[in-house]
């Protein structure tokens, strides 16, 4: 996979910068539970889809603030009962990923 930063930045905007990614891990990891959820519940699945946007904090250190993830369930699938609705939240919201990131791992940055 190629990441790159943007041509401002150094890079040579070749492919998505490294925040870019992990944001863009989330939503996948969020939109394979949500798929699963609807799978389960013989839920319209085909062109479900999650928006991801992020904003950078502005004090050092660098970091991502926050990221707004927003699920776009198939038309059929739209019309959940609110209890069905929470439980689709409850699922999507503790992704393999998402719990990564409210529990960071310990991180070691080794040269060979």
């Amino acid at each position: 996979m190629v990441t790159d930063q943007p041509v401002e930045a150094g890079g040579g905007d070749l492919g998505p910068t490294p925040v870019e990614v992990l944001v863009v891990s989330l939503a996948t990891c969020v939109a394979h539970y949500a798929e699963r959820f609807l799978a389960r519940h013989h839920l319209e699945r085909e062109h479900l889809c999650v928006m991801a946007d992020f904003t950078m904090a502005e004090d050092r250190p660098a970091r991502v603030a926050s990221i707004r993830l927003r699920v776009l369930l198939p038309q059929e699938s739209r019309e959940l009962s609110r209890a069905r609705r929470e439980a689709l939240r409850a699922v999507v919201d503790h992704c393999t990923v998402h719990n990564t990131l409210r529990q960071p791992p310990w991180i070691t940055v080794e040269f060979g």
